[in-house]
């Protein structure tokens, strides 16, 4: 997914466009989430990006996307762009003590 939101609409209030924006983040994730991974991968990874356009985006971790777009709204922009690529990705196994 790479798209920009905007976070005015006339027919909403401010507070609901952000739920929206977030709501459809997170459908798409789930969407994602559901698909079968490729072979050799045990779940689906994501490279995130946000930030006031494409050029000046930078990279946030996949649980940090609400606390970003929550900034995004504090600061004041009408607009933001994210950026979520999934990619098959293999757990480690953790050492056992």
């Amino acid at each position: 997914m790479k798209k920009t939101f905007k976070l005015t609409d006339p027919k909403k209030a401010p507070a609901r466009q952000v739920e929206f924006v977030k709501h459809e983040i997170k459908k798409y994730l789930a969407r994602e989430r559901r698909k079968t991974p490729e072979k050799g991968a045990d779940y689906w990874d994501f490279d995130c990006k946000i930030g006031k356009e494409e050029a000046t985006a930078t990279v946030v971790h996949v649980a940090e996307i609400n606390k970003s777009i929550d900034q995004v709204v504090t600061s004041g922009d009408e607009q933001f762009y994210i950026e979520i690529i999934a990619k098959p990705a293999r757990r480690a196994k953790m050492d056992p003590k």
